[in-house]
């Protein structure tokens, strides 16, 4: 959450934009932070530093070097989140901190006793809509009034939804949809049941098998190996299989797990070509 908070008050392209470390003072005044608030902002620079988004150095505020004061610098981390990089992580920090994911979080407990699918159900309610680009949301806010059940939301630029007011089922999203839009057409596996992984691994073999058996499957998704892998890999693995557990009905899988899934989609071979950080390259076969 003291990630997102900089990067919604624009602290890493702020230090970046200036061009040299950036002292508190400095800060404050560019992110235009109320005076009173300083010290806040110093406790929130302090934990972002310990955790390593930020680096401090030694300046001195006039030539005679009477005065040191510390500054501000940017590390790898902190550049990774620079929102004018093409690779930025900044919208996907946002997006996986937004409310909506992470109050499923608040009602897991309740979900292990209750009947519904997912923790996200049982938060939020089945159904959801996301309106892109579509301005003040007209037709999203008539879809919310006609089925107030629905979550619906409209992603537009910052500027288009500044001001408009959400209602209780209707969240105007300030966001470039060319950076990110809520997941609707991809598929990814390890948001998906066993059964719809091999629904959508059947329709992948029927494609490639449509001219012979040419073609292969290319998957790059995460195998856990708590025997080979280091303890902080395996750790972030185990720590998005909880997350597929409360928001849908994925899972991150084993290699005996996958393998099941493609022989019941009747694969005939496959091999896991390579693995760097959380994610491995896997090749399946008719």
């Amino acid at each position: 959450m003291s990630l997102k908070c900089a990067i919604q008050l624009g602290i890493p392209d702020t230090i970046h934009n200036h061009g040299q470390p950036i002292t508190l003072q400095e800060l404050v005044s560019k992110l235009h932070i109320h005076p009173k608030k300083t010290s806040c902002l110093h406790r929130l620079m302090r934990l972002l530093v310990h955790s390593g988004f930020f680096a401090k150095t030694i300046v001195h505020e006039n030539q005679e070097k009477e005065k040191e004061e510390e500054a501000y610098t940017l590390t790898p981390s902190s550049r990774l989140i620079l929102k004018d990089n093409v690779t930025s992580l900044s919208p996907f920090v946002l997006a996986m901190l937004d409310p909506a994911l992470v109050s499923p979080w608040q009602f897991l407990g309740d979900w292990f006793r209750g009947s519904e699918l997912t923790s996200f159900e049982k938060a939020h309610g089945k159904g959801s809509l996301v309106d892109v680009g579509r301005g003040t949301g007209t037709v999203a806010r008539i879809i919310s009034e006609a089925f107030p059940h629905m979550k619906c939301t409209v992603l537009d630029l910052p500027h288009v939804v500044a001001n408009l007011p959400d209602s209780k089922n209707l969240k105007f999203v300030g966001g470039d949809m060319f950076q990110y839009i809520p997941p609707a057409d991809a598929w990814i596996l390890h948001d998906w049941s066993d059964e719809e992984c091999v629904k959508i691994l059947k329709n992948c073999k029927e494609a490639i098998t449509s001219k012979g058996k040419e073609g292969k499957v290319i998957i790059i998704d995460v195998v856990i190996n708590q025997e080979k892998d280091e303890h902080d890999v395996t750790t972030t693995k185990l720590l998005f299989d909880a997350l597929m557990m409360a928001l849908a009905t994925g899972k991150e899988r084993n290699k005996k797990e996958w393998e099941k899934l493609f022989l019941e989609a009747g694969f005939s071979y496959y091999k896991i070509v390579s693995s760097l950080g959380t994610k491995s390259v896997i090749e399946i076969y008719p």
